[in-house]
């Protein structure tokens, strides 16, 4: 599993407060919460990695 880069993200005290509910109501942590609403986001705009296929279709 690759290493997780860690940095700084500044949320209004409001927001912060919205996303610990919606990542409580969902029961992942804020950071999961966080990492998949940027995942959806990069899906919905294409940008996501793409998967890579087995090279042998019969597997």
């Amino acid at each position: 599993m690759p290493k997780k880069k860690p940095f700084v993200l500044r949320l209004n005290p409001e927001m912060f407060e919205r996303l610990e509910k919606w990542s409580a109501d969902e029961f992942r942590s804020t950071n999961g919460q966080i990492e998949w609403i940027l995942d959806q986001a990069l899906k919905k705009a294409g940008r996501a990695k793409k998967e890579t296929k087995p090279e042998n279709p019969e597997e």
